[in-house]
């Protein structure tokens, strides 16, 4: 049996599209909540008397259960199947994310912060998982790219939002409000996903949930190590330009708080187009008669590429021309990571998707805690430069480890073994 041949779709017409449009709300909902400290975090941090310290505690705990809830949440979705795995874990970081309109010191921003990690660790899995589910060959990428990329909505529409409540109603209110949208979406997943639960001989659902790959038999394959690596490269580079981009702007560039304010959300923007142009165009080649890992890796060459012009970054003159360059990665990163996850969703069964994302992506967050703590020891005994300098070169060393360890040969073997 050829596993690496997805089945049919799981659902016929227009509900998997419906349900493709939910986990787009979920990732948009993620990026929302955690970015709302960041633009909150002068008034909430001055209120609450933190010191800066304080404020990098609470920070580095939402990164730690991240990181590590990336890992465990991939195989708990995997064991309890898409539909509860995502309501428990929207569940979880909506109720952490209101729970911040209450804290009153930084122990208890600190414990809001984790527990917002340890539940938005499991969305991407999810989205991977559901898209791999629901979805056949030739609209995979476009449907990976639509579930992924809210998470360009939610950092667009963070800042703005954020301040206008904020301004209306008071900080408290902001995280209030966030908390009951993903309520509210918990509401409509569990009504529109019922058709999860449905009798096979009522449904139009095939029997595809088998209970999770064995492990053991994940860690002996190269392309599981290979493309946990890519992410190890890759990742930092992302996270650089989440957490330092207002910053860089505002010490290099001389941006005041409102230029950074309605300049920042340009490069997600960028980042969110590609999500979804980037999964189009490799299910065009696909539907052109391309093999599905050769139209992947065409697009991640060529967004490989487009990376290393943003080396130049800190040399161009202007504040303009200084983001478009960020953008233009934020653009390649687009095609690169839907055609990445799209891989894993085509190389591995379903009854591991779960696992092998989240397993990457802990990685990545991993590789990104390393990078932070580095970056911020280069800026200060250096400049910005060597870090846009090395970041434009770690998408073609981490598409050269694609080369080597993701191959075409082999797949089908390894993927039976994973049968329980």
């Amino acid at each position: 049996m050829n596993l690496s041949t997805p089945a049919k779709p799981v659902f016929a017409g227009n509900i998997r599209w419906w349900l493709c449009g939910l986990l787009f709300a979920a990732t948009a909902l993620s990026f929302l909540d955690r970015q709302v400290l960041s633009v909150l975090a002068p008034v909430v941090t001055r209120q609450l008397g933190m010191s800066n310290l304080e404020y990098s505690h609470a920070t580095n705990a939402f990164l730690i259960s991240y990181a590590v809830m990336f890992l465990l949440s991939g195989r708990m979705l995997d064991v309890l199947g898409t539909r509860f795995g995502m309501m428990l874990c929207v569940g979880l970081w909506s109720l952490a994310s209101a729970a911040h309109s209450l804290v009153q010191n930084a122990m208890q921003l600190g414990i809001a912060r984790f527990l917002l990690g340890a539940g938005e660790g499991g969305c991407f899995p999810g989205a991977a998982k559901g898209v791999t589910e629901w979805f056949p060959r030739q609209e995979r990428a476009l449907a990976m790219g639509l579930a992924i990329g809210g998470a360009s909505l939610g950092a667009v529409l963070a800042p703005p939002l954020t301040v206008w409540v904020s301004q209306l109603l008071g900080w408290r209110s902001v995280f209030l409000m966030t908390g009951l949208l993903g309520v509210a979406w918990v509401i409509a997943w569990w009504f529109s996903s019922a058709i999860l639960s449905k009798p096979k001989s009522t449904s139009t659902v095939p029997s595809n949930h088998s209970g999770p790959a064995k492990l053991s038999l994940l860690y002996t394959r190269l392309d599981f190590w290979g493309l946990a690596t890519v992410r190890l490269i890759v990742d930092p580079v992302f996270y650089f330009y989440m957490f330092w981009i207002p910053k860089y702007l505002s010490q290099e560039r001389g941006a005041s708080q409102q230029e950074i304010g309605e300049l920042s959300w340009i490069p997600f923007l960028a980042l969110g187009l590609s999500n979804v142009f980037g999964g189009w165009l490799s299910d065009h080649l696909v539907r052109k008669g391309f093999g599905a890992l050769a139209a992947r890796r065409w697009i991640m060459a060529g967004a490989a590429v487009l990376t290393m012009a943003s080396s130049l970054t800190g040399q161009v003159a202007s504040v303009t021309a200084a983001l478009a360059m960020m953008a233009l990665l934020m653009l390649a990163h687009g095609f690169w990571v839907t055609n990445y996850i799209t891989l894993i969703s085509e190389r591995f069964p379903q009854n591991a998707i779960g696992t092998v994302t989240g397993f990457t992506g802990a990685i990545g967050a991993l590789g990104g805690i390393l990078a932070n703590t580095s970056i911020g020891w280069v800026v200060d005994h250096f400049s910005y430069g060597p870090v846009w300098l090395v970041s434009g070169f770690m998408y073609p060393l981490a598409f050269g480890v694609l080369l080597l360890t993701v191959k075409s040969c082999g797949a089908n073997a390894n993927d039976v073994k994973l049968r329980n």
